[in-house]
C-alpha cells in the first residue's frame, strides 16, 4: 500500500486518553494496553509523556521494551530536557518516535509562552532537530492549530519539515473547528507549504462538540494520512476522536475515502473491554461500533429486516469488530496450564509465579460461584489481582451487610491498614451505603464521593458486576474499580481501591501545561 493510499493510526490512549480525570494507569496496566494496540495493529502508540513523572518515564520504557510491530512514541514539549528525557525512555524500542510540540494560535504565544512568533518558529526548528539526535522519526504538533493563523502555520510547518521533521500534526486542541473548515485547513496548508510533500500530515481532534470523528473525517479527506484518536474516545473534558469510529467509518465507505488503515478491525471490541475495564470509564450502551447496542435490534421492523437480509439495517457485520460470542471452558477442575494459556491469548502474561497463582486463586473462586466463565470475567480478574499488588495499604478482610424491609441497613466489615487488622461499623441509607460508611469509620480519608456506578460484566443472574468508584480529595481526583458476583462487595473493593489511590503520595503533575 502506497502512503498516498494508507491511513496512520496514532492511538494515544495511553498518553492522552489517561488525562481524562482518575484514568491514571500503572506501567503494568499501560503494558497490558499496549500490547492490545499491538495486536489491533495500531501504526502508533503515544505511550505517555516521559517528562511527567518518573512513574512515566518507565511506563514509557516498559511499553518500548515489549511492544515490537507498532511504533512506541513519548510526547515532549519543545524543550530540551523533554526531548532528552523521551529519548532515553525510548532507546529500546525496535521503532521508536519522538512527538515534540509548542502552541502557535496568537492568544497561546502571547498569555502563555510570552514569545514572539519568530521565537517560536526558532524554538519549534530547534526541537526537531534535537529531536533527530534520537530518531529520524519526528512528529511536531501545532498546538491550538485550529485558532492559530494558516499564515503562521504554513511558515512554521515549513520550517520544521527542513529541519527533519516527518510528520505534521495538526490539533484541534479545544475542539472548537467544524468539520468543512478544518478540512479546508489541511487542503490549503498542502497547497500553500512548498514542501508539504516531504510529510505526512496529521490530526488531532478534540470531542468538546462532539465534532472529533467528524473532523478527523474531513481532514482525511482533504489529504491527512494520520489520524490521533484514543479506545473509547476517552481523553480530556470530553475526550478525542475515537479510533474505533474513524477506522470503521474508512473501512465501511470506501467510495468515499481513498485510504485504508491496516489495523485487524476483529481486535476493536477487546480493546475497548480492556481499556474500561482498566480505566473505570465504562462504555455506553448506544456508543457507536463497541457499545452494547450498536448491533443490537428491539423495533420489529428492524428485527424483520435483519432476519431477512442484514444489510438492511446493519451496515457492518458485529464480528468485523470482534463482537463474537468467545466462552471460556475452563471450570473450577482446569488446571493452572490451561488457565495460562487462555490468558495468553487474551494478551495477558505475568511477570512471576506469584503473580499467576494469585489470579488462579481467585478463578478458582470466581469457578465455584459461576457456572460459566468469559473472556471478559478473566480481563476483570486480572485487574482486580494487579490492582490488589499494587495498592496494598487497605485491604478487605472480611465484610458482613444486613439489609431489611423495614430497618435501616447496617455493615460491619474488617480492614487490613498498613498491616494491622480493624474492625469498623455502620449504618446508612442503603447496603453500599452502610458499607462505604463502615470503609470511612476506619480510615477517614476525607474524601467527597463524586461518581458511583455498576455495569454487569457479563450476562446472566450470576454475572459479576463491576462497579466505578470516584473519590475526590482537595482537586485530587481517584477512580477504584471492583468486580464481585455481590455487588456490595464489588463496591466495597472499589472503594478501597480509590482509597490506596488517594493515600499515594502525589508524584505526577498533571501531564502538559497545555494539552496537543
Amino acid at each position: 500500500m502506497s502512503q498516498a493510499d494508507r491511513l496512520i493510526i496514532f492511538d494515544t490512549t495511553l498518553r492522552d486518553g489517561e488525562q481524562s480525570p482518575g484514568a491514571s494507569m500503572t506501567k503494568d496496566e499501560k503494558v497490558r494496553i499496549g500490547k492490545a494496540l499491538e495486536k489491533l495493529r495500531v501504526d502508533v502508540i503515544e505511550a505517555g509523556f516521559p517528562i511527567a513523572s518518573q512513574g512515566d518515564f518507565e511506563a514509557v520504557s516498559a511499553v518500548a521494551n515489549v511492544v515490537k510491530d507498532s511504533t512506541v512514541c513519548g510526547l515532549a514539549r519543545a524543550l530540551d530536557k523533554d526531548i532528552d528525557r523521551a529519548g532515553e525512555a525510548l532507546k529500546s524500542a525496535n521503532s521508536a518516535r519522538i512527538h515534540t510540540f509548542i502552541a502557535t494560535s496568537p492568544i497561546h504565544m502571547q498569555h502563555k509562552l510570552r514569545m514572539t512568533p519568530e521565537q517560536v518558529i526558532e524554538q519549534a526548528v530547534h526541537a526537531v532537530k534535537r529531536a533527530r539526535r534520537y530518531t529520524d522519526n519526528v512528529e511536531f504538533s501545532a498546538e491550538d492549530a485550529g485558532r492559530s493563523e494558516i499564515d503562521f502555520l504554513c511558515r512554521i510547518f515549513e520550517a520544521v519539515i527542513d529541519a527533519g521533521a516527518s510528520t505534521l500534526n495538526v490539533p484541534d486542541t479545544v475542539g472548537y473547528a467544524m468539520p468543512h473548515q478544518f478540512g479546508e485547513l489541511i487542503l490549503r496548508m498542502r497547497e500553500r507549504i512548498p514542501n508539504a510533500d516531504k510529510a505526512i500530515f496529521s490530526v488531532h481532534c478534540h470531542n468538546d462538540l462532539g465534532l472529533a470523528v467528524a473532523n478527523s473525517l474531513s481532514a482525511v479527506s482533504n489529504g491527512a494520512r494520520q489520524v490521533e484518536c484514543t479506545i473509547n474516545g476517552l481523553g480530556e473534558r470530553a475526550g478525542n476522536a475515537s479510533l474505533e469510529e474513524v477506522v470503521m467509518a474508512a473501512r465501511t465507505r470506501p467510495d468515499i475515502f481513498s485510504c485504508q488503515t491496516m489495523l485487524d478491525t476483529t481486535q476493536i471490541v477487546a480493546c475497548s473491554k480492556l481499556v474500561s475495564n482498566i480505566t473505570g470509564f465504562p462504555v455506553q450502551p448506544n456508543k457507536a461500533i463497541v457499545g452494547a447496542n450498536a448491533f443490537a435490534h428491539e423495533s420489529g421492523i428492524h428485527q424483520d429486516g435483519v432476519l431477512k437480509s442484514r444489510e438492511t439495517y446493519e451496515i457492518m457485520r458485529a464480528e468485523d469488530v470482534g463482537w463474537s460470542q468467545n466462552r471460556m471452558v475452563l471450570g473450577k477442575h482446569s488446571g493452572r496450564n490451561a488457565f495460562r494459556t487462555r490468558l495468553e491469548s487474551l494478551g495477558i502474561s505475568f511477570e512471576s509465579e506469584e503473580e499467576l497463582n494469585a489470579a488462579f486463586s481467585r478463578f478458582k473462586e470466581l469457578a465455584d460461584k459461576k457456572h460459566e466463565i468469559f473472556d471478559e470475567d478473566l480481563q476483570a480478574l486480572v485487574t482486580d489481582t494487579k490492582t490488589e499488588s499494587f495498592n496494598e495499604r487497605v485491604k478487605l478482610i472480611a465484610l458482613k451487610v444486613c439489609s431489611e424491609t423495614g430497618e435501616i441497613p447496617h455493615a460491619e466489615l474488617t480492614l487490613s491498614v498498613d498491616s494491622d487488622e480493624e474492625p469498623g461499623a455502620a449504618s446508612g441509607s442503603g447496603p453500599v451505603d452502610a458499607a462505604f460508611k463502615a470503609i470511612e469509620s476506619i480510615v477517614n480519608s476525607g474524601t467527597e464521593l463524586q461518581l458511583y456506578s455498576v455495569n454487569n460484566i457479563t450476562s446472566g443472574t450470576d454475572a459479576q458486576g463491576e462497579v466505578t468508584v470516584r473519590l475526590e480529595k482537595g482537586g485530587r481526583i481517584a477512580n477504584g474499580q471492583g468486580a464481585d458476583t455481590d455487588i456490595v462487595i464489588a463496591s466495597a473493593k472499589a472503594y478501597i481501591n480509590a482509597v490506596n489511590k488517594i493515600l499515594e503520595p502525589v508524584e505526577k503533575a498533571h501531564p502538559q501545561t497545555g494539552d496537543v
